[in-house]
């Protein structure tokens, strides 16, 4: 899973710490205009800018797509920068020309970074409106605060993470869910059925293969709606969160679409799931237990009623 950009706002200190490190850039380059920045898919934001008078029209939170960005030249897999000192002379950027005289941007260096893990979460860039020189002294300085900066990430992300299955825990649940209650919401609360029997013939490192598979299959629905997300509440308890109210009717073509999703296995494991389904209005103030609460009888009944279905609370 990749840090996505409301997770980044629920890290301790991330702003304090950004700030630390584009004022160490700047004592690198204090000619260039520094910027960090996150990649979720092909978006780019903007997360913070150095001090710095210059003609570059950049600001905080901006969105970009990473296509029509210079840092779409950064080069993660290898983990090298790119360097462009005079962006005139680079025939690679044609397709970026008439962007970047507009933007008034002659040299750029973009540094990835990435996670301890190799996962991408974005790049430490300096630019400039006049041509640059970068010496290879001052560039790996730059990846080295970088490299610091990455295991600060780690740390973070670690705290928001399920260990066995990188979908997020019940702490970011909560979290969430304390910033965001006022927009109302859904919750899908899921227990997979026959699971403790794979536990008990297969092994426990079979029942762990099978939650990491749940996991990627609750991951591939999600990516199907913005507004979502998965949790790993503990053992073969999941929510799926949608951070809006939906109809009855399109939450029930949802819930069977992840019932299809769960129930098809290998012959060895008769698996399904049973959900339960509960809702919370825009500015209501209901308390994040008792909705789970909620949710779990709804659970409950959706078992007694044979299994591999969904109940409404």
């Amino acid at each position: 899973m990749e840090i996505t950009f409301q997770e980044l706002e629920m890290y301790k200190n991330f702003e304090e710490l950004a700030s630390d490190v584009l004022g160490l850039a700047k004592e690198i380059l204090p000619d260039h205009l520094f910027y960090l920045s996150s990649i979720n898919g092909s978006k780019q934001l903007i997360l913070k800018l150095s001090d710095h008078e210059t003609s570059i029209p950049m600001a905080e939170n901006m969105m970009l797509n990473i296509s029509d960005s210079l840092c779409h030249q950064v080069d993660f897999e290898k983990k090298k920068p790119a360097i462009f000192e005079d962006t005139r002379e680079a025939n690679e950027l044609d397709y970026l020309r008439a962007g970047l005289e507009g933007a008034n941007v002659r040299s750029y260096l973009g540094i990835p970074i990435s996670l301890v893990n190799g996962e991408k979460f974005g790049t430490l860039c300096a630019v400039n409106d006049k041509t640059s020189h970068f010496d290879k002294k001052s560039i790996n300085l730059l990846q080295r605060i970088v490299r610091m900066f990455s295991y600060y990430l780690n740390l973070e992300r670690f705290a928001y993470r399920d260990s066995l299955t990188d979908l997020y825990n019940r702490r970011y649940l909560s979290e969430f869910y304390e910033q965001n209650a006022e927009h109302g919401g859904t919750m899908f609360f899921m227990d997979l059925d026959g699971f403790k029997k794979v536990n008990d013939v297969h092994g426990h490192d079979a029942g762990d293969l099978v939650l990491k598979e749940v996991a990627s299959r609750l991951q591939e629905f999600v990516r199907q709606h913005s507004d979502s997300f998965v949790v790993r509440i503990g053992g073969d308890e999941f929510v799926v969160y949608f951070a809006a109210v939906s109809s009855k009717e399109d939450m029930t073509r949802q819930a069977e679409k992840l019932l299809e999703s769960l129930s098809t296995w290998d012959a060895d494991y008769q698996l399904s799931v049973s959900i339960g389904i509960v809702t919370y209005p825009v500015n209501g103030r209901y308390d994040l237990q008792a909705l789970l609460k909620n949710a779990d009888q709804a659970l409950y009944r959706a078992k007694n009623s044979g299994k591999n279905t969904y109940s409404f609370f």
